[in-house]
């Protein structure tokens, strides 16, 4: 009598949700670190930050010859007066004269009332490498506060508003290209009968964020080195900071937009219909970096921008890099910038669910929206 055996093949296990998740973010990141176009940008990005950040480093520690008004009880009190034109005067009146007159770019006096015990004066702005030389911050005051212009915080503020824009739009049409490409293609019907579909609107948005961030962490490497290279030990303390905010306010800013920009994806099914869906979110990305170079040195702007989700990774940081916020303000507008960032997220993923599969004609806010 013979025997027949029966081999069965043990039944493989679905992936979990972190599973599939990290799968789609992995074949992001691969997919990207692949293209050529990316990378050759990414060099050029890069090359030009260097060279921008060691410019600036060694404009700002020109500060020889600097025409400086300093009195005599203050000049008791400075760490530092090495590489200026010194010009002694009485009294704080004849320093301010000679201020007004434009025989000097800044005077130095003597203050009871400060906490250095000197306060630094000027017509309408003071060189940023001036004040950073200092070894404590002095008080500043502007004879002409309407007419202020600081080259160095205009730097800065083209560089934050700059980074945001340009890592927020590309990664972010990345995204949207990806998803439309998927459901063109219909690669999505075999995705999504494999993994979840929010796991695999998750690992987008974490593939994109890794190399988003991954660029922001080697920019502020970057700026690191330049300065560390030009000698500007004073100025990298006075950017430090900010730059440590940007990195934390761009994190949950980018989120916010990914799964934004997902979602709006995923209610058409042509490339050429990208734009109908998305252009309003170039808006929101577009619009910090415009008005952050326009009104950079605006207090009153500066305040709102801080406090709005989609342009407080530009206000905030560049406030704190002015000193114009208080140590709780960068607490409060993270709290409310990641409360806006899980809002778009849940809204974000059920556009995205009701709209994936829909094929034609582009899939209507409210229909994606429904339950």
């Amino acid at each position: 009598m013979s025997t027949t055996t029966t081999t069965r093949t043990p039944a493989v296990s679905a992936p979990s949700f972190a599973q599939s998740t990290w799968l789609v973010a992995e074949r992001e990141i691969g997919t990207k670190l692949r293209s050529k176009s990316f990378l050759i940008s990414f060099a050029i990005l890069f090359a030009l930050a260097l060279a921008g950040v060691i410019w600036a480093g060694f404009a700002a520690s020109d500060t020889s010859g600097t025409p400086v008004a300093v009195t005599s009880d203050a000049q008791e009190l400075l760490p530092s007066t090495a590489g200026l034109d010194i010009t002694e005067v009485a009294d704080r009146a004849d320093a301010v004269e000679l201020v007004t007159a434009g025989d000097v770019d800044v005077a130095i006096v003597g203050d009871t009332s400060s906490p250095t015990g000197f306060t630094v004066i000027a017509e309408s702005d003071v060189s940023s490498s001036l004040l950073l030389g200092l070894s404590v911050p002095p008080t500043v005051e502007l004879l002409d506060p309407s007419g202020a212009w600081n080259v160095l915080g205009y730097v800065v503020a083209i560089a934050f508003g700059g980074i945001f824009f340009f890592a927020a739009q590309t990664f972010g049409l990345t995204i949207a290209q990806s998803v439309v490409e998927e459901k063109q293609t219909r690669v999505v019907e075999l995705l999504i009968s494999a993994i979840p579909t929010r796991a695999l609107l998750a690992g987008k948005v974490i593939g994109n964020t890794v190399l988003a961030m991954g660029q922001i962490l080697i920019l502020a490497a970057i700026v690191v080195v330049g300065l560390t290279i030009t000698g500007q030990a004073e100025l990298l303390q006075g950017v430090g900071a900010p730059i440590a905010w940007f990195a934390i306010f761009f994190l949950l800013g980018f989120i916010l937009l990914s799964a934004l920009f997902a979602a709006a994806a995923a209610m058409v099914s042509r490339q050429e219909d990208i734009g109908s869906t998305t252009s309003p979110l170039l808006l929101l990305v577009m619009a910090p970096y415009f008005i952050v170079i326009f009104f950079w040195n605006n207090p009153v702007v500066l305040t709102v921008m801080s406090y709005v989700p989609f342009s407080a990774p530009v206000g905030m940081p560049m406030r704190m890099f002015l000193g114009q916020a208080q140590w709780w303000e960068p607490l409060l507008s993270l709290v409310i910038l990641a409360a806006t960032c899980v809002a778009a997220i849940l809204v974000g993923a059920r556009i995205y669910e009701n709209s994936l599969l829909r094929m034609g004609a582009r899939v209507k806010l409210t229909e994606a929206l429904a339950r």
